[in-house]
């Protein structure tokens, strides 16, 4: 701290350099930190998922769907604590007199059969006089917390969707009465989705005359560590069946279904080293330019009797600033562009998108570190050099 002030002296007399760097660090930090936090986000499903529940889906594709009479099969099987059917609904808002489907503000609505549902789904807590009102209504829906305030919606509000899937239009919308706005726990579920739309299967197979199927039977095992040996009893069952049956645990599911997505970590994780190299190289570059035009300065110096080591020391510390100073930009720059992300339909479909409090420092401390390795080459040299030749190159 004693030669702090000497080190802002100098990044002062060259500030437009010293800035230009600090600006080039900070979007390089910044441009890490979203694309993390994002990452995050998109498997934050993972994290979430239950070890002893697992998906039972078509074996060829998610788009067919399951005979319902497979339903009591599986749940005769042992080891099976319980059994629901489970649809993606597809359902859009219309936009206007047109009738078009409203994109921009689509989210997530699933049919399920409700009680088993929502006793193996802890995640969606209800107070009891909702999740009654809901069961006693084939209209009812869940809504997500989100989704009341982005809709303005609250009990007893109705509204309408329309689903872009085939064997789901039946002429004219569905309607649906809101009875139930889940909460969730953010300490148990961080990255669980806040606008989720839940309504009875039995509402939508009814409707559809008795032709929609079943997406897939999400089930709840006795033991999780007889899961392996359970989906494959399941599957076995269905083996000879014209319609045969592929289960998974249920961070399985999840995986695979991401995996249609490509590999979104590698592509991520990609960039940011991109981006983190070449600003290495600037940094390196800038402070390299730096020691070159001070060897008078650092000759005298050392000819007043300041030693090799606090030289090499004093380099470092002014890019270790410039990296401070430049992760801490790149931070913050972060914390309000992540806040505003999901207002992009793209990623409003993602878990409550933040940039946590570990990976904030995790970037300053990078940040830091890129400085120190930036400046460690020029510092050697300056700490190598001795008076004479540095006085000659003057």
């Amino acid at each position: 701290m004693k030669y702090l002030p000497y080190i802002v002296r100098h990044l002062r007399k060259t500030w437009i350099r010293t800035l230009s760097t600090i600006a080039a660090m900070a979007l390089c930090i910044f441009l890490i930190s979203v694309l993390q936090t994002a990452l995050k986000a998109f498997y934050g499903g993972l994290e979430n998922a239950s070890t002893e529940r697992l998906v039972t889906r078509h074996r060829v594709s998610l788009v067919n769907n399951l005979p319902v009479a497979y339903g009591p099969r599986i749940a005769a099987i042992p080891g099976i604590k319980r059994v629901a059917k489970f649809n993606w609904f597809g359902g859009m808002r219309g936009s206007g007199s047109s009738g078009h489907a409203d994109f921009q503000n689509f989210f997530p609505n699933f049919a399920v059969e409700a009680e088993p549902y929502l006793t193996m789904y802890p995640e969606y807590t209800l107070t009891p006089e909702e999740k009654r009102a809901f069961m006693q209504d084939m209209r009812g829906a869940i809504i997500g917390p989100a989704l009341a305030e982005k809709f303005g919606w609250k009990i007893g509000s109705t509204f309408q969707l329309e689903s872009i899937i085939p064997p789901y239009r039946i002429g004219k919308p569905f309607e649906f009465v809101v009875r139930a706005i889940y909460t969730v726990d953010p300490k148990r579920y961080p990255n669980h989705q806040r606008d989720i739309m839940l309504f009875h299967w039995n509402y939508l197979y009814e409707s559809t005359g008795q032709r929609s199927g079943v997406g897939t039977f999400n089930v709840q095992i006795l033991n999780p560590n007889q899961a392996a040996a359970v989906a494959k009893a399941i599957d076995g069952t269905f083996e000879n069946s014209d319609v045969q049956t592929k289960t998974e645990t249920e961070a399985q599911f999840i995986g695979s279904f991401l995996a249609m997505a490509g590999d979104i970590a590698l592509i991520l994780n990609s960039i940011g080293l991109a981006v983190a190299f070449t600003v290495l190289l600037v940094t390196a570059n800038t402070m390299s330019m730096a020691i070159r035009e001070r060897r008078m300065e650092i000759a005298v110096l050392k000819t007043l009797g300041y030693s090799s080591g606090l030289v090499l020391a004093l380099i470092l510390g002014e890019a270790i600033v410039i990296g401070a100073l430049g992760g801490g930009l790149g931070v913050l720059m972060a914390r309000g562009a992540v806040a505003n992300l999901g207002g992009i339909p793209m990623l409003s479909q993602l878990p409550p998108l933040a940039l946590s409090p570990s990976l904030a420092a995790a970037m300053f401390g990078f940040g830091a570190f890129i400085g120190l390795v930036s400046g460690l080459a020029p510092a050697v040299g300056a700490y190598r050099a001795n008076i004479t030749s540095m006085l000659r190159q003057v």
